[in-house]
């Protein structure tokens, strides 16, 4: 834990969060019974959500290993980044690029109670308390400041995030604001929710009912947030079929189905 950062964390145990319901999809031990609530009203509408939070984790760790081999990246940005769990940024990142540096923004305080231990055993890595929707003031946070070099290449990563903007939030403004902060060289890096069909309307009216956030968008509204940069082949693609490491069927299942990902490049 840095000094900038307050040296006590409040964790609201009566809300859900976004970063407790996804950690609790994954199998995780971090999180409480409000979260664990909200995830068995998504099952009831899709049984199979817990498969979709892997599907999200399976690509990170996929398109971290792009950046980081292929791209060369050695700087990374993970807003909305949620709890530490299989292949986290960093540990992806820095095994193929040792001095690869690591900021995670998150503003979910038990985010930052586990980045204490995180931040003693590694210090190319940081936890930044902050709200993602503001990136002004999370570019000017002193570790981001410290930890980040804008005048080289960094990958801004929105994996899974984006979706929890509700369109008055402005997710393009967004994506603008960190990307306008960052040099050519620099990746944009995206998963969201896809609005592919009935299965998918019934499941983003969950995720409004019980969590408040999660908007399902097509695949031109989430191109949109891609404009400007160049995309990465396979382009914008459900999960499963961006750079898979194993064999994908033809036919999708409906879970695979519900969430589109890509990688685009700062010309």
């Amino acid at each position: 834990m840095t000094g900038s950062e307050s040296a006590r964390v409040e964790i609201d145990q009566t809300k859900p969060s976004i970063s407790r319901v996804y950690d609790a999809l994954l199998g995780g031990k971090d999180n409480y019974p409000v979260d664990e609530k909200v995830c068995e009203h998504l099952r009831e509408t899709m049984p199979q959500i817990d498969d979709l939070a892997k599907l999200n984790r399976e690509i990170l760790g996929r398109g971290v290993r792009y950046l980081a081999g292929e791209a060369g990246l050695k700087q990374y940005l993970d807003l909305g980044a949620g709890l530490p769990t299989m292949e986290n940024t960093h540990q992806v990142a820095q095994s193929l690029q040792p001095g690869a540096n690591v900021v995670y923004v998150d503003n979910d305080p038990i985010v930052l109670a586990h980045g204490r231990a995180l931040l003693e055993e590694n210090d190319q890595t940081v936890v930044v308390t902050a709200d993602l929707r503001h990136p002004d003031n999370v570019l000017a946070h002193p570790d981001v400041q410290r930890m980040i070099d804008f005048d080289q290449p960094v990958a801004v990563m929105l994996v899974g995030m984006l979706h929890h903007l509700h369109d008055d939030e402005d997710p393009a403004g967004v994506v603008a604001g960190y990307m306008d902060a960052v040099p050519s060289g620099s990746h944009l890096f995206i998963t969201h929710f896809c609005n592919s069909g009935p299965e998918a309307k019934e499941t983003e009216n969950s995720f409004l009912e019980f969590l408040g956030t999660g908007r399902f968008r097509t695949n031109d509204e989430i191109l949109a947030l891609f404009r400007g940069y160049d995309l990465v082949e396979p382009g914008l693609v459900y999960l499963p079929q961006w750079r898979p490491n194993r064999i994908v069927r033809d036919k999708l299942t409906i879970v695979e189905r519900l969430m589109v990902g890509a990688i685009a490049r700062k010309p």
